[in-house]
């Protein structure tokens, strides 16, 4: 093996994971705020790092955008088995999960005209999002259904779909609280 194959056979050392999440993070809350077209330097300052830090790792905007899409359903994918494990009730770790969800839907739906645009790249990342999560809400509702907390039936795109409905609906309206109708569907599905 060449000093080439070693150095892309590595993994990354924890800190520089730990850094890339950070700058991942700041992007998407510097996304939600401003949309996806900020400034470099604003996610840069969010994040505590130069610009060039960010351009290092993510050379163009597009590969910016990929990295927090994917991050995002990383995170939300991996949080359904942990609350499943902390919560009181499978339920409420059903009613947790649909939060976030609704958190990552409010971001997704700033990326929503890039990730509908032309570009090429963009094109895997709603297979991806419904391959990672669906069967992360299956699960939780599977729990809650043998717990008997919810109706059975239930399906989870089915419930996905109606969340992200009740979150685009919303638009600019502050007299619309999509966060309080999601909660009244997660309330609904109990027996």
């Amino acid at each position: 093996m060449n000093d080439g194959d070693r150095k892309t056979a590595r993994p990354r050392r924890a800190d520089a994971r730990r850094n890339q999440e950070a700058l991942l993070d700041a992007a998407a809350s510097v996304f939600v705020a401003s949309g996806v077209e900020a400034p470099i330097r604003d996610i840069a300052a969010k994040a505590g790092v130069g610009t060039a830090t960010i351009y290092r790792h993510f050379p163009t905007r597009a590969d910016l955008i990929v990295a927090v899409y994917r991050h995002q359903v990383e995170a939300l994918a991996e949080a359904g088995p942990a609350l499943l494990a902390a919560a009181a009730t499978p339920h409420a770790a059903l009613a947790q999960w649909i939060d976030l969800f609704v958190d990552f839907l409010v971001t997704k739906l700033g990326l929503a005209a890039v990730l509908q645009s032309d570009d090429p790249c963009f094109d895997p990342l709603h297979s991806y999002f419904l391959e990672r999560l669906e069967p992360v809400c299956a699960r939780l509702l599977g729990a809650a259904t043998d717990s008997g907390e919810i109706q059975p039936g239930q399906d989870a795109f089915e419930l996905m779909r109606g969340v992200g409905g009740l979150c685009a609906g919303a638009g600019d309206n502050p007299r619309y609280d999509a966060r309080h109708l999601v909660r009244l569907l997660v309330a609904g599905l109990r027996v």
